[in-house]
């Protein structure tokens, strides 16, 4: 279920994603103390696509965890719902989890175990574009980046239209090589306010896919940063 990645509290406590759930949009970021905490993980699939969402919320005023897959599904299609959550880290989710009265942050082996609920996620098999040797992936977020300057720095773009446009669709392009593959990515706006997408290009190499999936986990995780929600994992071909 896990994409690999390691960072502070453990080398099991760096997959998952945390968003501190607020009463009202004008609470983050006014020092209000948030109502719960939804925790998610993507489940994917040997190639890195996304074959669905497991979630669990905790709420603040029952200090209990329940199943959440409405909440994940809310967040990634209704704006509202959207506007009352913040992306966070792990660390960050576990100062709120503390100062709300939670205690110690479970271990991510430890929510794994708690009443997950999954929301599937439909994925129709890669097009044969006649590009054998190479795969297309789309990263797809819901929502507005905070600072989209901060966003195209965190991805080392180079910018192809001006982003101050609001018709602009590719807002930046990067490359880069890791373990014998071609990396290429742009991020691109789907029509104003309404989502954006990261594309990612590989031309396989040798060497081992592991990096494919470092790439793309790293990349979910810089824009989700800047309060996008990575709504699914996808791949073209």
């Amino acid at each position: 279920m896990s994409d690999g990645a390691q960072g502070a509290g453990g080398a099991d406590d760096a997959s998952m994603d945390y968003y501190l759930i607020f009463a009202a949009p004008e609470d983050r970021d006014r020092g209000a103390p948030p109502l719960g905490i939804l925790v998610e993980e993507f489940v994917l699939c040997a190639d890195y696509t996304a074959a669905g969402i497991d979630s669990v919320e905790w709420s603040a005023a029952t200090g209990a965890w329940r199943g959440s897959a409405t909440t994940s599904r809310d967040i990634r299609t209704d704006a509202l719902p959207r506007s009352r959550v913040i992306p966070v880290s792990r660390h960050d989710a576990s100062d709120a989890y503390q100062a709300c009265g939670g205690g110690e942050l479970p271990r991510e082996a430890e929510i794994r175990t708690l009443s997950r609920e999954r929301q599937s996620l439909l994925a129709a098999a890669p097009l044969d574009l006649g590009t054998t040797g190479s795969r297309r992936y789309r990263v797809l977020f819901a929502g507005e980046p905070r600072d989209l300057g901060s966003l195209r720095s965190a991805l080392r773009l180079e910018p192809v239209e001006d982003p101050a446009d609001p018709l602009a669709r590719v807002v930046g392009t990067a490359t880069a090589t890791a373990a014998g593959h071609d990396f290429t990515w742009e991020l691109r706006r789907i029509g104003p306010g309404i989502a954006w997408c990261l594309d990612v290009t590989v031309r396989l190499g040798t060497g081992p896919e592991a990096p494919i999936g470092a790439l793309l986990h790293h990349h979910r995780q810089a824009i989700r940063g800047q309060c996008l929600i990575p709504v699914t994992i996808e791949r073209f071909a």
